[in-house]
């Protein structure tokens, strides 16, 4: 595997100059530690597609030594690690161990930018200004994430070097890819900050009226051992969510999470409520759903966290979006292999996929996903990671 490291710079406290040099190193990503007082971005070759398409890696480490590694099919992110109450920093995200599970199809669009459209549209089909639009349908009778989405694309990246290292990924979907209009240039630029947060910015510009709704698609497991995420502690702030029928669309409903199995907004264990008589916990065959924040304006705030007892390690999620995907992990089925061994189970990674309404754009209550000619869409999510003794 070919190595390159872009920068490596430690600030000398005693004298207060800043030593650089260019170093080759290969570590695993599962566990590490000692910190690095180093910001650093290394990039690596990762495979070739059927095509002839190489596959970069990029390795990112920030101050504290957390460290993310991404690849440019799909922005995938195969690993990112965080330290739990003791200062060990492990892998807290699934994630294939080969690169032939990412060439082939990745099922579960684990660590995946999700686009052009993430979540589900009934039918495959919308209209905008009376000319209906047909999309692939992948899922069922519907179109989910897309299609042939952003999430099997190989992407174009750029190094961003600074205080925190950030990965800037380049793609432009072509008019009528997967049935929907515009050429549509996307930029989503991944920063991994010194106070241990994973930065996302989406960008997106059209040339023709389109449907856009990003969101990213990584499955996380705080306790870095991916057997099960029953034990976590997860808080939402919504108040709704948004029912389904049986094939995972909105009905148009936004219901109260008041006496539900729904109601995160107070910090419970996943499992607390999973396996309840519910009709909407056995069409998604567990969480699978929308929810819509209380606090619906579009500025960055918290609007949720997740917490693992054992280790201690705790996630805050903050963004500008006015909904999230909270999905328990229900059809992982046991037939891809773990880091670390064996197979990943039912429910061994959660995702929280901040984004608007699904389909959305046939259901004109909900808000719009409508981007013109003109217009920039423009918004933020980030994961926090901390840990409590």
């Amino acid at each position: 595997m070919k190595n390159v490291k872009i920068a490596l710079c430690t600030l000398m406290s005693a004298t207060m100059l800043i030593s650089c040099k260019e170093e080759k190193k290969e570590e695993t990503m599962t566990e590490q530690t000692a910190p690095a007082a180093k910001s650093t971005i290394e990039k690596s070759d990762y495979a070739t597609t059927a095509e002839g398409v190489k596959i970069e890696k990029y390795t990112l480490t920030n101050a504290n030594g957390m460290k993310m590694e991404v690849i440019t099919m799909g922005g995938d992110i195969l690993s990112l690690t965080a330290p739990d109450k003791d200062g060990k920093f492990e892998d807290v995200v699934l994630g294939y161990t080969s690169p032939d599970l990412y060439l082939s199809s990745n099922p579960y669009f684990f660590g995946a930018i999700i686009g052009r459209y993430g979540n589900r549209i009934a039918k495959g089909k919308f209209s905008l200004d009376g000319k209906e639009y047909q999309l692939t349908v992948n899922d069922g009778p519907n179109s989910l994430h897309g299609g042939k989405g952003f999430d099997k694309r190989v992407w174009t990246a750029e190094p961003i070097e600074g205080d925190a290292p950030s990965i800037k990924l380049s793609y432009t979907a072509k008019d009528g890819e997967e049935g929907y209009p515009g050429n549509l240039k996307v930029v989503v630029t991944y920063t991994l900050s010194n106070d241990n947060a994973l930065e996302i910015k989406y960008e997106a510009e059209t040339d023709k009226k389109t449907v856009v709704n990003l969101t990213q698609h990584s499955y996380f497991n705080l306790s870095g051992k991916f057997k099960t995420i029953l034990d976590h502690e997860l808080e939402l702030k919504a108040d709704k969510f948004l029912p389904v029928d049986a094939t995972l669309i909105p009905t148009g409903e936004l219901k109260a999470v008041t006496g539900t199995a729904f109601d995160f907004t107070a910090a419970k264990e996943i499992g607390k409520d999973i396996n309840a008589t519910d009709d909407q916990l056995k069409k998604g065959g567990g969480f699978d759903h929308c929810w819509v924040f209380t606090d619906s304006s579009n500025k960055v705030k918290e609007v949720g966290s997740v917490y693992h007892k054992a280790s201690g390690r705790y996630m805050q999620v903050f963004t500008d979006q006015p909904a999230i995907q909270f999905y328990s992990g229900n059809f992982i089925d046991g037939t891809k292999p773990a880091k670390g061994g064996g197979n990943y189970e039912k429910r061994s990674g959660l995702c929280l996929e901040t984004q608007h309404y699904p389909d959305a754009p046939n259901q004109p209550k909900f808000p719009t996903t409508t981007l013109n000619p003109g217009e920039k869409y423009s918004t933020t999510t980030i994961y926090k990671f901390s840990a409590k003794k």
